[in-house]
């Protein structure tokens, strides 16, 4: 006999982790199927920073994700009786004058007064030594928040470690997998989508990065710099930096470029690192879109085949407030927000 579940969750990324989580609490059935490798997730540094590029503009949405961000990783914290969110201010140091110009207008307006903290300006045409001090800003403990969930999932038999094969997936009357019977089946493989017989056609724009992590004996300071590259303390003496941004090589190979790029980098941002112990140097590829809005949905012909994917660099800001809604949509019927639903390239890649 066949078992009866109403979910199935390909991959257990941070999106997918947090989706099984949120489907679970609300009473409904979930597996969870993963191949188990080393994914961008955790690899990444779940850096949230409101503002975003040389203009230090807001991150789009960001009034609705952040706050929603912060009590979801609270309620987890509850949960696990553990934090996961560690919120850290953050420095950005200007590298040219016309950051200075960006900084000065985002200071004086009202709408950026919740993320900004103070800016100092140094003499000088370069503006060398100038800096904007953020607020509101963090890191997500990724890892020990996947390798929770991850636990939590297998003691409800809910998690299966094991490379999904396309072709076990059966598209009849009642849809399944093995020994399953599904109510929907939901992607949720990072940049392995580009593999997915039915979500290909969805224009994916992934993208490698590679961080570093040091062990020091530096006096740092207990906040996060940035200049382009980040370096985030993360407490017992040790420190991250990164990350590079590769669209050309998108694999998860380790490479000497991007060691050098950041190790320089890290000097930069903090004297003395140039001496500090490289204790691990990881890649992985981000599921960044050609919009740069998630793919969250339904397939237009196999509406029990759904994606919850295409976060990007945004990932630990955005995924908790685009979870409930997905979770609405899958739960009651409530229509998705359009800038995330899939919907909005039928025409154009699927259908023309």
């Amino acid at each position: 006999m066949k078992k009866r579940i109403d979910f199935l969750i390909v991959g257990f990324g941070l999106a997918g982790g947090l989706l099984a989580w949120e489907l679970m609490r609300r009473g409904s059935s979930v597996r969870v199927v993963d191949r188990g490798d080393l994914n961008a997730s955790q690899v990444a540094a779940g850096l949230i920073n409101p503002l975003t590029g040389r203009r230090f503009a807001k991150t789009e949405g960001v009034d609705r994700f952040l706050p929603a961000a912060k009590a979801y990783y609270r309620m987890l914290a509850d949960a696990f009786d553990r934090p996961f969110l560690i919120e850290k201010p953050m420095r950005r140091l200007f590298r040219c004058e016309m950051e200075a110009v960006h900084g000065r207008k985002r200071l004086q307006d009202h709408a950026y007064r919740p993320y900004i903290d103070n800016m100092v300006e140094m003499a000088g045409g370069e503006n060398d030594g100038g800096y904007l001090d953020q607020k509101q800003t963090g890191y997500l403990l990724t890892r020990p928040l996947l390798a929770c969930l991850q636990e939590f999932l297998q003691s409800h038999q809910a998690y299966f470690q094991a490379a999904l094969d396309y072709r076990e997936i059966r598209l009849d009357a009642e849809p399944g997998w093995r020994d399953f019977s599904i109510r929907k089946v939901i992607f949720c493989e990072g940049f392995h989508m580009r593999d997915n017989p039915w979500f290909s056609w969805l224009p994916l724009r992934p993208a490698k990065g590679e961080i570093l992590t040091f062990a020091h004996r530096l006096a740092m300071p207990d906040r996060m710099l940035n200049d382009g590259h980040w370096l985030i303390p993360i407490g017992e003496g040790r420190a991250r930096i990164g990350a590079t941004f590769d669209r050309d090589n998108v694999d998860t190979h380790l490479t000497s470029a991007a060691r050098m790029e950041l190790a320089e980098a890290g000097e930069r941002l903090f004297a003395g690192l140039q001496n500090a112990e490289l204790v691990a140097h990881e890649a992985g590829v981000r599921p960044c879109t050609m919009d740069r809005q998630p793919f969250v949905g339904s397939h237009p012909r196999y509406s029990y085949l759904s994606i919850f994917n295409g976060f990007g660099a945004k990932g630990s800001l955005s995924i908790p407030w685009h979870c409930r809604r997905f979770a609405d949509y899958l739960l009651t019927g409530e229509a998705l927000p359009e800038r995330c639903d899939v919907k909005r390239y039928e025409k154009t890649h699927f259908f023309g």
